[in-house]
């Protein structure tokens, strides 16, 4: 259903997305996401490192690293897909929003909310 692929939101060679590799209707379940959590307190570690722009807000008391392809879901701000912190199953869940076409890019907000505008984290430590 997904694949991994050189995403072309920029330049950059090591730049990859999730792409759909059928159509997927909305509301269908793409993927689900293990979490790799671990207390906030340690985040300070992590952002010494690559891994920190990579990383989700699990709870209150935790931030996660999510497995398989969570991870690699490129940002937008129309996105068309989202996903939802399924804690009984310590995933993360990845449906469409919109149908989406054998080919296309998937994207999410990471704001964790399709209609949320808010500046993203990276964006504003570079203001």
């Amino acid at each position: 259903m997904i694949e991994v692929r050189t995403s072309t939101i920029t330049d950059d060679e090591f730049n990859k997305g999730v792409f759909a590799t059928r159509d997927i209707a909305k509301n269908e379940l793409i993927h689900e996401a293990p979490v790799l959590p671990y207390p906030n307190e340690e985040h300070k570690h992590i952002e010494k490192t690559y891994l920190a722009n990579y990383a989700f807000e699990y709870g209150s008391n935790h931030t996660a690293f999510l497995l398989g392809y969570g991870m690699m879901f490129n940002h937008s701000y129309q996105p068309n897909a989202d996903y939802r912190v399924n804690f009984e199953n310590d995933s993360f869940d990845f449906y469409a929003h919109t149908d989406i076409k054998a080919g296309e890019e998937i994207f999410i907000n990471y704001n964790g909310e399709v209609q949320n505008d808010a500046p993203l984290w990276f964006n504003e430590e570079e203001e």
